[in-house]
């Protein structure tokens, strides 16, 4: 449990958010039917897939708010739908599988996953998570653009750009990013980080955030010896390149 995020304001419900349209991606019926039941009861619009395919195209023709994602699924498993849907779209991600060991949430958080929970779950904390994803993502759309020096990032339409180029980032990507350049130089540590992506998540692990920094350094192009966008604080965090 993280204490500093304690006093975080308590997770919003999905009637005070906009329409919104979640994914569930699972080979399995009556999973399917009980997200359905618990996601419609909030007020979310449910979309369905059984396989890896059928995911990939509902990804693409529904344009949905967030992806429920298992990974043992047919024709295409679904670590490699969200390494294809990262390739093409900054939709938020929260991967339920059977397969909840430390070393495999690791993976899929560090894949791009935005948030990872384990089989059996309990259906109420899955809303709960789907809500805070949402309600730390939308809120961004209220903001403007960020500048520092050739980085370009346009909150309100989700897009970043280095030297003028595109860089697809994932929504968690996306929102450290934002977490730094907003805290003008300060220090943040992890911890911050952390509550950052998600206050009220225990699955997200400290040792994640180093993960999102390096896949989030390698887009951008820089480099941590002699960083233009995000430096390395030794044993404590990382903040906004000096000048960035």
């Amino acid at each position: 449990m993280l204490d500093g995020c304690q006093n975080e304001p308590p997770v919003s419900t999905a009637r005070q958010l906009p329409p919104t349209r979640v994914l569930v991606v699972d080979d399995d019926p009556k999973t399917i039917a009980l997200v359905r039941m618990y996601l419609e009861r909030e007020g979310y619009e449910v979309l369905a897939a059984a396989d890896g395919l059928s995911a990939l195209r509902g990804i693409r023709e529904d344009a949905p708010d967030m992806v429920i994602l298992d990974l043992m699924l047919p024709e295409v498993d679904g670590m490699e739908v969200m390494r294809i849907a990262r390739e093409e779209t900054s939709v938020p991600i929260l991967m339920l599988s059977a397969r909840g060991a430390v070393i495999d949430r690791v993976g899929g958080l560090g894949e791009g996953a935005d948030d990872y929970m384990a089989k059996p779950f309990a259906p109420a904390e899955l809303v709960a998570r789907v809500n805070a994803i949402l309600r730390r993502v939308r809120p961004l759309k209220r903001r403007g653009t960020l500048r520092r020096r050739d980085l370009v990032v346009d909150i309100e339409r989700r897009d970043v750009t280095v030297d003028g180029m595109s860089v697809a980032l994932t929504a968690a990507e996306f929102q450290l990013l934002v977490a730094l350049i907003e805290a003008d130089g300060r220090v943040m540590t992890r911890e911050l980080l952390l509550c950052a992506l998600s206050p009220h998540s225990e699955e997200i692990l400290e040792r994640s955030i180093d993960v999102y920094i390096r896949r989030l350094r390698r887009k951008l192009g820089d480099n941590p010896r002699r960083p233009r966008y995000v430096a390395t604080v030794r044993g404590v965090g990382y903040r906004a390149a000096p000048g960035a």
